[in-house]
């Protein structure tokens, strides 16, 4: 039995920056009742490739990929394709690549999914970094629209940029990192958040790594970010 209702563990995406896939599976499975999505990053997936994906579907997680594709728009097609059909959820694109390789990312990740037999995942442009605190103003505007033209479902932004970028595109499901809860640490996370304001903005997707998996007790950890948008 979950211990947290199901529309707040669809909001959690528990980060698995691991070097080994037997530690990576171990906390997913300790914090398995209080997240509904996994985020396999660079880290992981360089060490194991695909099996890192496989084996979290297995426990029942939607599969974030966050590989943060950008090449020329052939290349990102054909390994957003190979992506598409491991099952992974959720895939992500620099949007600083330009709406043509965003497309093409789309277009190959959707593809790969439906030749596999499976539902249509969530396609998502990164926008601006969270540990970029430099970016010129008018940056997130021009990477919501390549985001929009290039049909992305969603994007990747810090918590201080969802209501503009739901102004330009309502219909993007926001994908948030950076989140810290208050007291701890920012570590490299310029413009950080905590669950409860980034939900107070409108965020749909929460990612969540160190204040859990570094944590002294993940389990406990956990409960507390539920509990504080559970309250």
């Amino acid at each position: 039995m979950t211990e947290v209702p199901e529309e707040i563990r669809r909001k959690l995406a528990i980060v698995l920056d691991f070097d080994d896939l037997v530690e990576a599976l171990r906390m997913a499975r300790e914090v398995r009742p209080w997240f509904g999505t996994a985020k396999v990053g660079l880290e992981l997936y360089s060490s194991v490739g695909p099996d890192a994906i496989t084996a979290l579907t297995d426990l029942g997680y939607d599969v974030f990929a966050d590989l943060k594709f950008y090449d020329i728009p052939t290349t990102v097609n054909r390994a957003a394709r190979v992506v598409g059909a491991l099952g992974t959820k959720y895939l992500n694109f620099h949007a600083q690549g330009g709406a043509a390789m965003l497309r093409a990312g789309v277009e190959g990740f959707k593809q790969g999914a439906l030749d596999a037999g499976l539902p249509e995942p969530c396609a998502l442009a990164v926008t601006v970094l969270t540990s970029d605190s430099d970016a010129p103003p008018h940056i997130l505007g021009k990477r919501v629209q390549a985001a929009l033209e290039s049909d992305c479902d969603g994007i990747v932004c810090a918590a201080s940029d969802v209501k503009e970028a739901k102004q330009y595109g309502p219909r993007l499901i926001t994908v948030v990192p950076g989140i810290r809860p208050a007291g701890t640490p920012r570590h490299e996370q310029a413009r950080a958040a905590t669950p409860r304001e980034a939900v107070d903005a409108g965020a749909d997707l929460l990612v969540i790594g160190r204040p859990v998996t570094r944590a002294d007790d993940p389990i406990a950890a956990a409960k507390a970010i539920a509990a504080e948008l559970t309250d």
